[in-house]
């Protein structure tokens, strides 16, 4: 160790950053001091070892995006101005200690190998970081020894780097959850801003102050919606029954994703018993994915543009399926924001199975609109990769009062036993 004495403090909770382990995790609300500590002990270690750090986030198109600043500012606070150089992109210790910024989601499997012999990568705001970054990033990180550290706020419970270090972590790995109650330097300042919040913003207050997770993004187009099928239970186990019709509703893709959700109807309640969603398959393929379920079938639902033909065969996607002895109905064109308002409308009809409709439950939590830069404004729905499943969802609003069950015996019984499940018998 150099012959220097650093003074400095931190939360109770964090006292494990400097024990060896692969995975250092702390995640919670604002005022917690996570970054800040986390930073401080990268310097601290970092001037007791001679270590390559990398310090990355999912997105960082300029050094401002990165904790360039934090760590600068932490090295004048910590009287470390004579063991570290703060240069414009990078900085510099004494003994040979390099700390370095980058941004995750431009790298790939080829490019990310200049990063193979860093000992710490830091990971801030993680909540951001997708699968295929984690993906490319933790084999890479091999070195014997080396660590990767993540701090973030919570945002969904499905989100892949709270499945990963919180629901499902790694051996050798500390997970804690730290929020402003945690934090002995809280400041006054910060008080009265959480004093306010849980006033003026009281649904997103548990999120912001006290690290929990919400049940949609901030601005998600269904948030309410989606809080109230978990919330009354509509979010549950729904077994295909054979006595329904199962119908088809399809949201038509090739480069994009090609959405189905399969529904069976009792009286008034629908059941979401499963989704298909695949990129760049022939009809064909789906039509062989549907048939090999041999469910008790009754209509495809396509949108409008499903009797358009095709330019190299002239057939529609309607005419094809049509030729595979598939049912087939075309749903109304109407306006996309009449149509949101129909969906919004008939959640209340619908159950979604927690398993086979994950999927459409991820996008229907995730479905928002585009934001003005200039005036802050909501415009037109995001077009990503969770504006398909809302999309079929939509179209699935759209014709519920078509799905009908041709052979439905009269002393079926209909509540939703029938589908295995009472509303009222499970949690989201």
């Amino acid at each position: 160790m150099p012959d220097i004495e650093i003074e400095a403090g931190f939360p109770k909770k964090l006292q494990f950053l400097f024990d060896r382990c692969r995975y250092k995790v702390a995640y919670g609300g604002r005022g917690s001091a996570k970054s800040w500590s986390f930073a401080r002990a990268l310097l601290i270690i970092g001037v007791d070892e001679q270590l390559r750090i990398l310090c990355a986030r999912e997105i960082q198109k300029s050094i401002k995006q990165s904790v360039h600043k934090l760590l600068s500012d932490q090295i004048v606070e910590l009287g470390l101005e004579n063991e570290y150089e703060v240069f414009e992109t990078e900085i510099r210790g004494r003994n040979g200690t390099y700390i370095s910024f980058s941004g995750l989601s431009d790298h790939t499997v080829a490019t990310i190998k200049s990063f193979e012999g860093c000992d710490i990568v830091w990971v801030e705001e993680a909540q951001t970081v997708s699968k295929r970054s984690w993906d490319i990033l933790v084999p890479t990180i091999r070195k014997d020894g080396s660590e990767i550290w993540v701090t973030f706020n919570p945002e969904l419970d499905t989100d892949e780097t709270y499945m990963r270090f919180v629901v499902n972590p790694p051996d050798d790995c500390i997970s804690v959850e730290i929020n402003y109650s945690d934090n002995p330097w809280f400041p006054e300042v910060l008080e009265k801003e959480r004093e306010r919040c849980k006033i003026v913003d009281p649904e997103d207050y548990p999120t912001i102050w006290e690290g929990k997770c919400r049940s949609s993004v901030i601005g998600a187009i269904y948030a309410k919606e989606v809080d109230a099928a978990i919330r009354d239970g509509r979010v549950c186990n729904v077994p295909y029954n054979p006595l329904l019709k199962v119908h088809a509703i399809w949201d038509l893709g090739w480069n994009d994703s090609m959405f189905i959700i399969l529904a069976q109807r009792v009286r008034n309640e629908i059941g979401i018993i499963e989704v298909i969603e695949e990129d760049h398959k022939t009809l064909d393929w789906y039509v062989g994915e549907l048939q090999n379920k041999r469910y008790n079938w009754g209509y495809d639902f396509l949108p409008h543009d499903g009797e358009h033909g095709d330019f190299k065969t002239g057939l529609s996607a309607k005419k094809i399926l049509e030729k595979f002895g598939r049912k087939v109905k075309i749903t109304q064109n109407i306006p996309i924001e009449d149509g949101i308002k129909i969906a919004r409308m008939s959640f209340r009809q619908m159950v979604f199975d927690k398993n086979k409709s994950a999927r459409l439950i991820e996008c229907l939590k995730r479905y928002k609109r585009s934001i003005n830069r200039t005036t802050q404004e909501p415009g037109s729905p995001v077009h990503d990769q969770y504006s398909h499943g809302a999309d079929c969802f939509r179209y699935l609003s759209l014709v519920a009062d078509e799905l009908t069950n041709e052979t439905e015996r009269r002393n079926i019984n209909t509540n939703f036993a029938t589908f295995g499940t009472t509303v009222s018998g499970m949690g989201g």
